[in-house]
């Protein structure tokens, strides 16, 4: 038995010198382990609170130095004592400490960084690689089921960056390109990589702008959203593969950023358009190009967009609540009865411990939804979501494009974990 002796934090910058915290923990055996969070862009307005400053002398009021406070003269001496295996009990005590729905008080950055933390020093206590610590909870909250761990989750290369995360000149947040899930997952990663690089050399011989976005992907200078589909579609060929065989095209929407006086704005369509006409749109567009992923397609208080679309589509593609769950488990239970998706993107920091975001999971399983974890748009190196991943069995992941070293850092720890798992 282990019990925490120390627990300090800082501010560091994400990948988009935007503040966030490093928690750090350490035990009475000598052990420590270190956690810092990501910070979203595209947020769903149900999202846990990130506890800002709001000092526009500092880092434009983003600073995190109340968060940090919150850590050392709250939380700290709260936990201190614990042992860190114990993260359901110690998950409770924060949630508990903090007395609201959406961690108002404390922060959910501040309360999620020791909550990692608290999950990585606990694997290191007893000896285990990480992966197989979150396994083991995920187990214990029967988020999973005790099977031999074997899969690598398929990624979801985020090729082309709009919306939020771009330019400002596509509407859509994310062109996305999927590997086959039979695909091992280094020959995924591989092949995920030439086709990145194959969409370069199709931007630059368009004479378009071949910069990056938020998460990698390129922000190219295109006329419309089809015109992003159609580029990934001619990279895909490209470099000697197969839509429909070898890879499947996925868009995440963010459609909060296209709803403008209760309808859709898009640069597809010279009028503005209502639930019914959009999702006209999408069906054209996925009789075109065979979309198997469609993430946030309405308004995050659209249920009955919502409803439309996973009725009309739900058979043959994952329709992917982000900004309509926030990985909430109340917001899911209604998606659930409701029928208005088919799958979650599951990001810790928007309900604020690993304990809740188990639940989640859980009750994702249950209504027989696909599960992709996601990393956020401002990341650091941190590569705990690369395992918090593998060991909840995570269908899918999203960590970006196959570029950068925020995004890199994950991709390459997948590897080191298909590496480990071979070896059993």
């Amino acid at each position: 038995m282990s019990k925490i002796t120390q627990i300090w934090s800082r501010e560091i910058l994400d990948s988009r010198a935007v503040p966030t915290i490093e928690t750090a923990i350490k035990l009475d055996t000598g052990h420590v382990a270190v956690a810092s969070i990501p910070t979203g862009a595209s947020t769903g307005k149900f999202e846990a609170l990130e506890l800002r400053d709001n000092d526009p002398k500092r880092f434009n009021g983003k600073g995190v130095l109340k968060a940090i406070s919150n850590v050392h003269e709250k939380i700290a001496p709260a936990i201190i004592g614990y042992d860190p295996i114990n993260q359901f009990e110690i998950d409770q005590k924060m949630i508990t400490l903090d007395g609201t729905p959406n961690k108002d008080n404390l922060g959910a950055n501040a309360i999620l960084s020791v909550s990692l933390c608290v999950a990585k020093v606990a694997s290191v206590a007893v000896g285990q690689s990480l992966y197989k610590w979150i396994n083991q909870l995920a187990q214990a909250y029967k988020a999973v089921t005790s099977d031999p761990m074997t899969h690598i989750p398929t990624p979801v290369f985020n090729m082309i960056n709009g919306g939020l995360h771009g330019a400002g000149n596509l509407d859509f947040q994310e062109f996305q390109v999927i590997p086959r899930t039979s695909k091992p997952y280094h020959l995924a990663l591989r092949s995920g990589a030439e086709v990145y690089n194959a969409i370069r050399n199709s931007l630059i011989r368009r004479g378009a702008i071949h910069s990056t976005g938020d998460e990698g992907g390129y922000a190219p200078n295109l006329f419309t959203n089809a015109d992003a589909l159609e580029i990934n579609v001619e990279a895909i060929n490209e470099s000697g593969y197969k839509i429909g065989q070898d890879f499947f095209l996925g868009l995440d929407v963010a459609a909060n950023t296209i709803h403008k006086n209760g309808g859709y704005s898009i640069r597809d369509r010279s009028n503005a358009l209502n639930t019914s006409s959009l999702i006209e749109f999408y069906q054209s567009i996925n009789e075109e190009y065979r979309l198997t992923y469609l993430e946030d397609p309405f308004y995050e208080e659209d249920w009955d967009g919502w409803k439309q679309i996973t009725s009309k589509l739900g058979d043959n593609m994952m329709i992917v609540g982000d900004d309509l769950l926030v990985t909430n488990p109340e917001k899911v239970k209604k998606a659930i009865s409701e029928k208005a998706c088919n799958a979650i993107l599951v990001k810790p920091n928007q309900i604020g411990t690993v304990t809740e975001t188990l639940e989640v999971i859980k009750l994702a399983r249950e209504a027989l939804w696909k599960v992709i974890v996601s990393h956020r748009s401002g990341e650091t190196n941190d590569w705990f979501i690369a395992d918090f991943a593998v060991g909840v069995r995570s269908d899918y992941v999203k960590f970006g494009a196959p570029a950068r070293g925020e995004r890199v850092a994950k991709y390459n720890r997948l590897l080191s974990i298909e590496a480990e798992l071979a070896t059993k």
